[in-house]
């Protein structure tokens, strides 16, 4: 990367469910009786922004007036930095990061310029682990440093470790953004998983403007681990314990499901158990009068489905689930005006879901010749699984329909509607139809049902690939839609078909999304092939940072291949499935708009993607199953022997 400057967000966080439960979960290393800790945490809306570039020296500095910390450098020198994190205050969070950094990677300094902070800070949100995750970031970007978001986390982690605050792991949840993520803690092992919320939750939380003393609460808490000495300690191990992973998981499936009552009924009960099982470990802090008072107020009970406090609790910070959004901002208001706290909406949106497709049909099909000199190579015929010979195109058309797909694009040359028109949406003869035997007559009235979904779009120039994806812009409008190839057919290894497995992770991660399979070194130059690191212990999610396409063998085995747990020598290609969101548009018609094209004179596809990949706009994500590319001989006759078993 150029010593350009990078814009920086990074929001607070806010712990919906299970606090306290990210240290207790660790004390599994030394009592395994003890149930791992679970967390359900998201990211605020309100954070800190900050540009940042490469620098001498490590440097923090603001104009703004509310933060009153002022300016800190220091030299890119690891006992410099150590002894300013060591000190404690505001500059020890990001001096204890930069020295993690200088200790353990090949990095120069950093200039930090914070733009906007709008993060209560000291209020249970974390404001102190999202600076850390801020600096991590800078540097990753910066250096190139490829560290997914839970390399990320852990740099901040043991960066703030550096300085004399304890926190706990369910803070650098704010690396993942404003998203709702599942957290287990199992002794020193952590699990991260995004929560695709279903319908829109409009929470509020507000600063109770009073005064808890957090290292009180937390000593006294952690006096009854690891192992429990008498009732009160052991009552304490069955909250932060089976209760809380009881109540957890709960949660995570009733934000699936959008049920806003019942998962305000549930933080009202979380509530409860905390008052009775924790509390009475520490009473002088969490008896907690200034939040109960507001838990307990009749007009805000009106207004939600329930609430609770955040953090270590105490008279720190409260959250509400409001029941609507004008309950949310009637909610806001008599918190600030009434009650003269300082209160903040955060509204958790489920993603647009996926119901359209786009499938170019356009290209000639020079692979194939000459058989695609008397039809589209989308119409070549292949025996389906269900034991029926069907056109490639029909094939991609029911997979399409099985997942709930309601219209789908094709991409079409400007002479081929007619053509396209009369073989998928003319009805057949009524002395045709009435020869098919009932089964016959079944399916051809599902495919009547099936093509009335299509619509087309055309290509007039043949610029290529990422030119012909771009005429369904239009069509796609700002929806997420399926792009797959005209002759490319998938086969699940499990009961959940290949596309439904990606529209499900558009669906939890909400990003562009290339589908994966994995291929070995010396196959790679047919491929468009992915880079990166995996950010799940399953390796189904990669944070792409690089594409190439058709590397040589030798080039991907060097710098393409991803390790994979007992594989060696494989590398990430495309399947031949996309998720492409609005942004990936903007990239096309850029090109498009300003005639970029490569050697060929064609508008790359590719590109589009490595534009994303720099913003950290794409995932890819590994299918359970198989791809067959249908658009050679060879691929074309092995797909008959194997498609359909």
């Amino acid at each position: 990367m150029k010593n350009e400057t990078i814009e920086l967000f990074v929001s607070g966080r806010l712990c919906l469910f299970g606090e306290h439960s990210d240290w207790a979960g660790t004390n599994r290393t030394v009592n395994s009786e003890i149930v791992p800790g679970c967390a359900i945490v998201t990211g605020t809306q309100q954070g800190i922004y900050a540009r940042a570039k490469k620098s001498d020296v490590f440097s923090v500095t603001s104009t703004l007036e509310e933060l009153k910390e002022g300016s800190f450098e220091c030299p890119m020198d690891l006992e410099s930095l150590s002894a300013t994190a060591h000190q404690g205050g505001y500059f020890s969070y990001v001096a204890g990061v930069a020295s993690y950094m200088c200790e353990w990677y090949n990095v120069g300094g950093v200039s930090i310029e914070i733009t906007k902070r709008d993060l209560p800070v000291k209020k249970g949100l974390s404001s102190s682990a999202a600076i850390c995750v801020l600096v991590a970031q800078a540097f990753n970007q910066l250096y190139n440093l490829n560290l997914n978001t839970r390399g990320i986390m852990n740099i901040a982690y043991w960066g703030e470790q550096r300085t004399p605050s304890r926190c706990g792991r369910v803070d650098q949840a704010c690396a993942f953004g404003p998203h709702p993520v599942s957290m287990v803690f199992d002794g020193n092992e952590l699990r991260v998983d995004q929560i695709p919320v279903k319908k829109p939750l409009y929470y509020v939380f507000a600063d109770l403007m009073a005064e808890k003393d957090t290292i009180k609460i937390l000593a006294d808490l952690n006096s009854g681990y690891p192992f429990a000495r008498n009732e009160k300690e052991k009552t304490l191990h069955e909250a932060l314990g089976e209760d809380n992973r009881r109540i957890t998981a709960r949660a995570r499936e009733l934000m699936k499901q959008g049920d806003a009552r019942e998962l305000g009924h549930l933080m009202t009960e979380a509530q409860k158990i905390f008052d009775t099982k924790v509390a009475p470990m520490c009473p002088d802090e969490l008896s907690a009068p200034v939040l109960h008072s507001v838990l307990n107020n009749k007009t805000i009970k009106d207004l939600t489905y329930g609430g609770k406090g955040v953090g270590s609790q105490g008279d720190g910070t409260v959250q509400f689930l409001a029941k609507d959004q004008k309950s949310q901002d009637d909610l806001i208001d008599f918190l600030s005006h009434s009650l003269g706290l300082s209160a903040f909406p955060l509204t958790l949106r489920p993603q647009k879901g996926i119901r359209k497709a786009i499938i170019p049909v356009a290209g000639f099909g020079t692979r194939l010749y000459p058989e695609t000199r008397f039809t589209k190579k989308e119409l070549c015929p292949i025996v389906d699984r269900d034991g029926l010979v069907k056109p490639i195109l029909l094939v991609l058309l029911e997979q399409l329909d099985m997942i709930g797909i309601e219209e789908i694009c094709l991409i079409i040359s400007p002479d081929e509607e007619e053509m396209y028109t009369q073989l998928l949406m003319q009805p057949l003869s009524r002395k045709h139809y009435e020869k098919l035997p009932e089964k016959m007559k079944a399916y051809e009235d599902k495919m009547a049902r099936i093509t009335k979904k299509i619509k087309f779009a055309k290509q007039f120039d043949p610029k290529g690939f990422g030119h012909a994806v771009y005429q369904a812009a239009s069509f796609a409008g700002k929806e997420p839609v399926l792009l797959l190839l005209g002759d490319t057919i998938y086969k699940s290894n499990s009961s959940t078909p290949c596309l439904k497995q990606i529209v499900d992770a558009y669906d939890t991660y909400g990003k562009s999304i290339v589908a994966l399979q994995t291929v070995p070194v010396e196959d790679v130059s047919s491929f468009g092939v992915f880079s990166g690191t995996w950010d799940d212990p399953d390796e189904r999610i990669l944070d792409c940072q690089m594409v190439v396409e058709k590397p040589t063998p030798d080039f991907a085995r060097e710098y393409l291949t991803v390790p994979r747990k007992k594989m060696q020598d494989q590398c990430c290609a495309a399947f031949g499935a996309y998720v492409l969101t609005e942004k990936i548009f903007s990239y096309l018609g850029d090109a498009v708009r300003n005639d970029r094209t490569n050697a060929k004179g064609e508008i790359d596809f590719t590109d589009a993607f490595k534009r994303a990949i720099e913003k950290k706009e794409l995932i890819g994500f590994l299918v359970d199953g198989e791809s067959y590319d249908l658009g050679n001989a060879a691929a074309y006759q092995a797909a008959f022997t194997s498609f359909n078993t």
